[in-house]
């Protein structure tokens, strides 16, 4: 799990007990954008990693799988 998604879900939390202040509100759209772009380029990197693959191409592969760590955990 990333920083932002833990932050998210207790920006979620607190939106069910109350009305977040306007900095809460901007925090939990900045949270959601963040994890929109951590999914898609995750997404990405899964769909390169399969035409790596399937071409036998190991040294892509291998680059590939290096960015994915770097990207962080898949939940």
């Amino acid at each position: 799990m990333l920083a932002i998604h833990q932050r998210m879900a207790e920006l979620w939390t607190l939106r069910r007990g109350r009305e977040l202040t306007q900095a809460e509100h901007d925090e939990l759209m900045l949270c959601m954008e963040a994890n929109a772009t951590y999914v898609w380029n995750r997404l990405k990197l899964e769909n390169l990693s399969l035409c790596a693959s399937m071409t036998a191409d190991y040294e892509w592969l291998h680059d590939i799988c290096e960015r994915m760590e770097k990207l962080g955990p898949k939940h």
